[in-house]
């Protein structure tokens, strides 16, 4: 009976006492800024939007350093849809800009 009582009680006594040996944590400083590359300023990578409106649809061109990039066409009804370039230069329409959705395609029967 003893035995127990005095293992509490000196479990009682060690936990206040690890408490106190914590180490503070450490001080943070901030990031320093990165500065862009030489030659390169950030008016150039701010890209240029172009608000248009052709009907009741609103066509958003981005830019950067003059190269349209993306196209985001807003019709009054339905859902907005992009257009990006492809390698070659064409206007490919995507419904969103996730790179990771693959239409499948397999072939079912060839005659």
């Amino acid at each position: 009976m003893r035995a127990p009582l005095l293992l509490l009680i000196a479990l009682a006594l060690a936990i206040p006492a690890l408490a106190d040996e914590t180490p503070p944590p450490p001080k943070m400083e901030p990031a320093p800024e990165i500065a862009p590359p030489p030659g390169v300023s950030d008016a150039d990578m701010e890209p240029q939007v172009t608000i248009t409106h052709r009907g009741q649809d609103k066509i958003e061109e981005y830019r950067v350093k003059g190269h349209v990039y993306m196209i985001k066409v807003t019709p009054r009804y339905g859902k907005p849809y992009y257009l990006v370039p492809r390698p070659d230069g064409q206007m490919v329409r995507h419904n969103d800009l996730s790179p990771n959705f693959v239409v499948p395609m397999w072939m079912i029967k060839e005659f």
